[in-house]
């Protein structure tokens, strides 16, 4: 079943989606191609917190995805600009696996003492030592901020451990809530759709994560669209805490449910 015509744009998540471990996922270049060239608009958008936006368009513009860093939305751009509105000059803390300083800005980073915890993505960072460290800085009254709060997501090794496997604990230890920036924040997807100029009724958001890419969209009013790559697991849609609007086998598929003609035709 084609989606419908008033659709404009599209919100790609990109580990899981277009790539794991940063190559390309079969078909996933020529159907990108094919929804550019349809003149829809396209944001990726991204949780990943290890790269930068330039890093990351880099990186797939060499795979043959032809974007650059205005095309990419990340969850540390998002981080960034929600610190600059809420809390303007504060000392934070930042917890992350992965250099993304460049896309950070004014951010001001301090090693003791913060008034905001940031967490990122995780990796070998994660350990006892820092963890604890944040839960003193939450007990003495530092605000917690997590770009996303993903458990796992998979690389060509299988699954990892992710930011919201730690970030569970940290919050129940402390007796707070984080505030999440990236997906599924609302915040972050209206980023997305005033970057494209569009409503969300004239966007979809194609995701690996049912809840976090695809259900969080729906809520935002878009439509979503779920693939079975990734870190898809069928178990984990049969538990989801709703329906997807489209359920498709990978990435290459969205341009038939977008009733786009392929080049033969």
């Amino acid at each position: 079943m084609e989606v419908s015509e008033s659709v404009r744009a599209v919100l790609i998540d990109i580990d899981g989606v277009l790539t794991v471990s940063w190559q390309p996922l079969p078909g996933a270049v020529a159907a990108l191609r094919r929804i550019r060239a349809a003149g829809l608009g396209v944001v990726l958008v991204t949780n990943t917190t290890s790269r930068t936006r330039a890093s990351i368009a880099e990186t797939l513009g060499a795979a043959g995805f032809g974007v650059d860093a205005e095309d990419v939305l990340t969850a540390p751009s998002a981080t960034a600009a929600h610190l600059a509105e809420h809390f303007p000059g504060a000392r934070c803390a930042l917890l992350n696996s992965g250099d993304i300083a460049a896309d950070l800005g004014e951010v001001t980073l301090v090693e003791d003492d913060p008034e905001v915890v940031v967490f990122g993505g995780a990796g070998p960072e994660f350990d006892y030592a820092a963890l604890d460290r944040a839960f003193g800085w939450l007990q003495r009254g530092a605000r917690l901020i997590a770009m996303h709060r993903n458990l796992y997501w998979r690389t060509d090794a299988g699954l990892r451990l992710d930011t919201g496997a730690f970030l569970l604990g940290l919050e129940r230890a402390a007796r707070v809530e984080a505030e999440v920036t990236g997906k599924p924040s609302r915040a972050f997807f209206a980023a997305a759709l005033a970057r494209l100029g569009v409503g969300p009724e004239q966007a979809l958001m194609v995701g690996d994560d049912v809840e976090s890419d695809v259900l969080a969209a729906q809520r935002a009013g878009l439509t979503g669209v779920l693939v079975r790559t990734g870190k898809f697991q069928q178990e984990t849609l049969d538990g989801a805490s709703g329906t997807p609007d489209h359920v498709l086998d990978s990435f290459a598929d969205l341009p038939a449910l977008l009733g786009l003609s392929s080049p033969a035709d």
